[in-house]
């Protein structure tokens, strides 16, 4: 160790003094100080590690260090769940957990968490009841299906499918067909978690009906269509329709899985124009089994359904695996809310908040841009702000390749400032704020924010620069 490194180690303040002036901040006063004292070490060692490498010492003084133990405290508290303002014009925004749930789901999940529930009691009876049975009730009221099964996500849901329906036994599928969904979760590995041997058939852009036929064989135990809701295959393109997949698997004594994905429970106009099929257009084709997620077009919680006949259900009911893959009280109470939402058809594009998000016109969006420019041209004076007509997407692997037309307010920076930076300042605010940027200007999309949340983005922007 040199002699500059020693002295400059020796200047370092105690863990004792260090702790003291914490105390005399008001922010660092407020933190425990098992945390506090985690984080002034994780400075100091900063500081010794950079004098070790003959960097300057001039960190090693308690103001620097105390900053420094801020900002690593403040970056570990960015990582616990909290709220998040979606600026990013992204309505299913995967990593910000998707659908944002109805009023009545919220106040029905406060109710199931603030004590116990009838979960599993029948309360007519005083006996133990099913899990789940009244949004089960509720999805074949809505649906017509004869029997349905809510486990805790779609990739759960399909796994449970293949295992009861098919174990050790082949499967087919369309190459075409074999998607990837978040986290490089793939269907042939969801194929092989659920004990069954993939049989793929026809190309990526075109497999015929023949394909199929030609692939089936004594071991054959279950026919599978996917909805590819997260891409398109365009141009000189071919699949076979869910019903005429059902005809032919029906003539050869075999069922028919459709894994869904996105769970458009209506029928709706745009779902008809993104060429989304819809839960009810499934069944209407014979689909024995189906299966799609809650938490995207559907707009409740995290949860994967299953729709199908009694006896198919009853089985996989009795599968060890479905009680590792239940949801929980919570869930349920989400679930069975906006539900029942679904039982007033005329009004859920105003009571869902996926659905308003995702049917409010351009004007709309564009009358309240101008709102939030006029908000922030008058508060910010750091810049410049405009309304531009933008394209935002459903995401969460819904109406792919489908953009929708809106309005944000682009915020031009100041001169010498950094949009990457700023971005970082306003996620890291309390509430976050997520944005995108685009040509070194920051885009606040109207078709994610509420107007509750104007005002909360004006004050995120002055946050972000007075950092």
């Amino acid at each position: 160790m040199s002699k500059q490194s020693r002295t400059g180690r020796a200047r370092i303040p105690s863990m004792t003094s260090l702790l003291e002036a914490a105390a005399a901040r008001r922010q660092l006063g407020k933190i425990p100080q098992s945390v506090l004292t985690d984080a002034l070490r994780q400075a100091v060692d900063a500081v010794r590690r950079a004098m070790e490498n003959g960097e300057s010492a001039d960190r090693c003084n308690a103001q620097a260090l105390l900053d420094d133990a801020e900002k690593l405290i403040a970056a570990r508290n960015a990582a616990r769940l909290r709220r998040v303002i979606n600026a990013t014009g992204i309505v299913l925004h995967t990593g910000l957990g998707r659908s944002v749930l109805a009023d009545a789901a919220r106040e029905r999940l406060a109710g199931a968490a603030a004590g116990y529930s009838n979960l599993e009691i029948d309360l007519d009876s005083g006996q133990r009841g099913r899990r789940g049975a009244y949004a089960e009730r509720l999805l074949c009221e809505l649906t017509g299906a004869t029997a349905a099964m809510i486990v805790n996500n779609n990739a759960a849901a399909t796994m449970l499918a293949l295992r009861g329906l098919a174990h050790g036994r082949e499967v087919i599928v369309s190459r075409g067909h074999l998607i990837e969904i978040g986290g490089s979760f793939r269907l042939p590995e969801v194929m092989t978690a659920g004990g069954v041997v993939l049989r793929e058939v026809g190309t990526t852009n075109k497999t015929r009906v023949s394909d199929f036929e030609a692939a089936v064989c004594e071991r054959t135990a279950l026919i599978m269509h996917v909805h590819t809701s997260n891409y398109r295959v365009v141009g000189f393109a071919e699949t076979p329709t869910v019903g005429a997949l059902v005809a032919m698997a029906h003539d050869r004594g075999l069922p028919l899985l459709d894994d869904l994905g996105s769970g458009a429970l209506l029928d709706d106009s745009l779902w008809t124009a993104a060429s989304e099929p819809s839960v009810l257009a499934s069944l209407a084709q014979g689909a024995d089994l189906l299966t799609f997620s809650a938490d995207k077009l559907l707009g409740g919680p995290q949860a994967g359904i299953l729709l199908g006949t009694a006896e198919t259900i009853d089985r996989l009911r009795r599968d060890p695996m479905a009680r590792a893959l239940r949801v929980d009280k919570l869930t349920l109470g989400a679930l069975e809310a906006t539900l029942e939402l679904y039982q007033s058809p005329e009004t859920i594009k105003t009571t869902i908040p996926t659905l308003a998000r995702l049917a409010e016109s351009v004007d709309s969006l564009s009358t309240r841009a101008e709102a939030l420019r006029k908000l922030l041209s008058n508060e910010i004076r750091a810049g410049s702000f405009e309304i531009v007509r933008e394209e935002s997407f459903a995401g969460g692997g819904s109406l792919p390749a489908w953009p929708l037309p809106t309005a944000a307010v682009a915020w031009t920076l100041p001169a010498g400032s950094n949009a990457t930076e700023l971005s970082r300042r306003l996620r890291l605010g309390e509430p976050a704020v997520l944005a995108r940027i685009r040509d070194d200007r920051i885009l606040f999309d109207l078709r994610t924010l509420t107007e509750d949340e104007s005002r909360e983005v004006v004050s995120a922007v002055n946050a972000a620069l007075a950092d």
